[in-house]
């Protein structure tokens, strides 16, 4: 790898990429819970068809109306080329100096547990590898992250970005309680990070980001956070507010820095 790619470049372009899109998505938030709540205008015409406890269904279902209105907002920027490869997340795009994956992740109060400290990620979204500890105190070598450190892109190589934009919904009421922006460390840190990023999965061979243990840019003055709360809503239920609260105290440390 040359000087110019080294993981000490890519962590500084993730972190540059993080505060660019978290302040995108401040500045359009308004808009964008605007168009979550479009769905209320019409829901007489689509709450019949829509059952929240049909396996795999009602989440899904969700995610896609939530991807509609945040990729617009994105492709509305104009941050880069999107790229048409099939392996990669839903919004896959070139800047000048990356290339760079964002995907959504919409969880419902039910599995409030499997979104506060980390998060579902697939194969064909990060390009991380390493060991995951499990909670037998064994331990098993992942290695099936698709996305390469660096793109060869015809002599012209940059750096994959991976961010996942996190969405916990009410289930009940279908309101939005929490929307998060995560980086997660490109594969070319896991001499840094090791085997603090990942975690396993629900179902064999899967794998969660573990964000709240891997949650700071190491290599970055300052150790500034890999997240971004982007929301948080206050008046949620206190049973949902109790098992949030890492969330939260990144959340009031941003709205009070010391």
């Amino acid at each position: 790898m040359s000087k110019k790619i080294s993981p000490g470049y890519i962590e500084k372009l993730e972190y540059i990429y993080l505060k660019e899109f978290y302040h995108f998505l401040k500045f359009v938030e308004r808009r964008m819970l605007k168009g979550f709540a479009t769905k209320e205008k019409i829901k007489e015409d689509w709450i019949k068809q829509w059952d929240p406890n049909e396996e795999g269904k009602g989440i899904s279902n969700f995610a896609i109306g939530a991807e509609r209105i945040v990729y617009a907002l994105f492709n509305s920027q104009g941050f880069g080329q999107p790229n048409s490869a099939p392996v990669g997340s839903d919004l896959f795009f070139e800047t000048h100096d990356a290339f760079i994956h964002i995907d959504l992740k919409t969880v419902q109060t039910r599995n409030i547990g499997d979104y506060a400290r980390d998060i579902f990620v697939g194969d064909n979204q990060n390009s991380y590898r390493d060991i995951i500890k499990l909670r037998d105190g064994s331990k098993r070598k992942y290695t099936k992250s698709a996305l390469p450190y660096v793109y060869k892109n015809k002599g012209n190589p940059k750096p994959c970005l991976t961010f996942f934009f996190t969405i916990l919904y009410d289930e009940d009421t279908l309101d939005i309680l929490n929307m998060n922006l995560l980086s997660m460390p490109n594969g070319a840190l896991n001499k840094i990070y090791g085997s603090e990023v990942l975690k396993a999965g629900k179902n064999p061979g899967k794998i969660r980001f573990n964000f709240s243990q891997a949650d700071e840019f190491k290599l970055v003055p300052g150790k500034p956070k890999r997240i971004k709360v982007v929301y948080f809503n206050e008046k949620m239920d206190n049973k949902f507010l109790r098992q949030l609260g890492y969330l939260q105290g990144l959340y009031e440390n941003q709205s009070n820095p010391s």
